[in-house]
């Protein structure tokens, strides 16, 4: 699939405008794609292992991480739709050759760090819906996750459904498992809206959380995306075009919020009240069956995997944009996936723990996303790539105070883990 390819439908409707649904769903889809990265299994990890250590207590970290996304997304969103370009090609454009290569090294450990989170927990979720080995299961992830890419064979509008039916999928799980576990509204409010740390467990778990959900390899797609989806041929056209999206990102980035909320809230609600602390996403289904019902721990491994499924194959996808804009070389997207498959079944053969897999690959991530922010900051503020785009003063204050943040809780991660022997 070119992430770039332009439809004719949307080019029109861009041109001609239509009022209501007909205007606006040509043009729903990129966030979509890009917003299953903010769904992955490591989100299930982390912001259940929060939940049931912290009980609501990080609720709010969730919330300003989503927050977060939502400005990020929109820049890269915005990158693409002003300039043609995706990030990774403006990169190696304006900083050269040299640190093209640096990038791509980087980005490809990101995005094997990533699909390593993906892989293992769509596996996961195949194992405990049908009790087949690990192993095996995760040979079947991998004939379901090529399944979903030559999808990219009709085009990307299947693609784009297809991955919202899954996100629709993960999305009904946990609504379901929020209403048979019920929630504690004072605590929840005072978790959402009063930052609080108890610990310094907390804080790097919550540095964990960042990682899980604001992903570097979804900076970089979600310009791709857009860079030549539809084109606008005016200031005029590429202002609607970027409002468009906006709506598009409010609503696929408003779901993601809601399912990671949920994850943590299902957790707080179940496992901190009883006094158990939950990391492993097996004994998480166990529990959710022992304690609730049956169905509970069967709709928990069916979103599991469907979470693996999507997050998986948007991830291959994102390996393929960081190759070719970084040091413009491509190789077959099956190819990709096969290679990909590799790690994580390494680690299941050598008998490392997946869940733990899923929970410290979660705080690797995080440290990609400075990466990924500085040159998206950078150049969003420049006129001469944005034009009528270019970012306003406060948009530029609040990504560079996100950027900050980030490398904050980087150097938090860096000093509890090597000096005061912190860990999750």
């Amino acid at each position: 699939m070119e992430v770039g390819q332009t439809y004719d439908r949307a080019q029109r409707a861009l041109r001609d405008r239509p009022r209501g649904l007909r205007g606006i769903l040509p043009f729903l889809g990129p966030a979509f794609i890009a917003s299953v990265a903010y769904i992955d299994p490591g989100n299930y990890a982390t912001n259940i292992a929060a939940g049931s250590k912290y009980g609501y207590q990080l609720l709010w970290v969730v919330l300003t991480a989503n927050l977060m996304a939502i400005l990020i997304q929109a820049l890269s969103a915005k990158l693409g739709i002003a300039t043609g370009m995706d990030l990774p090609e403006l990169i190696r454009e304006h900083f050269g050759r040299g640190v093209g290569i640096f990038m791509w090294v980087q980005g490809e450990l990101i995005v094997v760090a990533t699909d390593l989170a993906e892989f293992m927990g769509g596996a996961l979720g195949i194992h405990l819906l049908t009790g087949m080995s690990m192993p095996a299961s995760a040979l079947a992830t991998a004939v379901l996750s090529f399944a979903v890419l030559e999808l990219q064979r009709r085009g990307v509008r299947p693609l784009e459904l297809a991955i919202a039916a899954l996100v629709t999928v993960v999305t009904f799980s946990f609504v379901v498992e929020v209403f048979f576990t019920g929630v504690h509204p004072l605590p929840l409010v005072r978790g959402l809206f009063v930052p609080s740390f108890r610990d310094e467990g907390s804080v790097l778990l919550a540095a964990g959380i960042l990682g899980a959900t604001v992903m570097p390899h979804a900076i970089y797609l979600h310009s791709a995306l857009t860079k030549r989806r539809v084109i606008g041929e005016t200031p005029e056209e590429r202002k609607r075009l970027y409002r468009l999206e906006l709506l598009d990102l409010g609503i696929a980035m408003g779901v993601a919020g809601v399912i990671n909320m949920s994850m943590l809230v299902v957790a707080a609600s179940l496992f901190h009240e009883r006094g158990l602390f939950v990391s492993e996403m097996d004994e998480a289904y166990a529990l959710l069956g022992e304690h609730l019902l049956p169905l509970a721990a069967t709709l928990f491994a069916v979103g599991l995997t469907a979470s693996g499924l999507s997050s998986s194959s948007v991830g291959i996808l994102s390996g393929d944009v960081v190759m070719r804009g970084f040091i413009r070389f491509r190789i077959p997207i099956y190819l990709r996936r096969a290679l990909s498959i590799l790690p994580p079944l390494a680690i299941l053969f050598l008998g490392i723990n997946p869940s733990d897999a899923l929970l410290y690959s979660q705080v690797f991530l995080s440290f990609g996303i400075a990466l990924a922010l500085l040159p998206l900051v950078y150049f969003t503020a420049q006129r001469r790539y944005m034009g009528e785009l270019v970012n306003r003063p406060l948009t530029t204050f609040a990504a560079a105070t996100v950027s900050a943040v980030v490398l904050a809780l980087n150097g938090y991660i860096l000093y509890a883990s090597l000096v005061l022997g912190v860990s999750l």
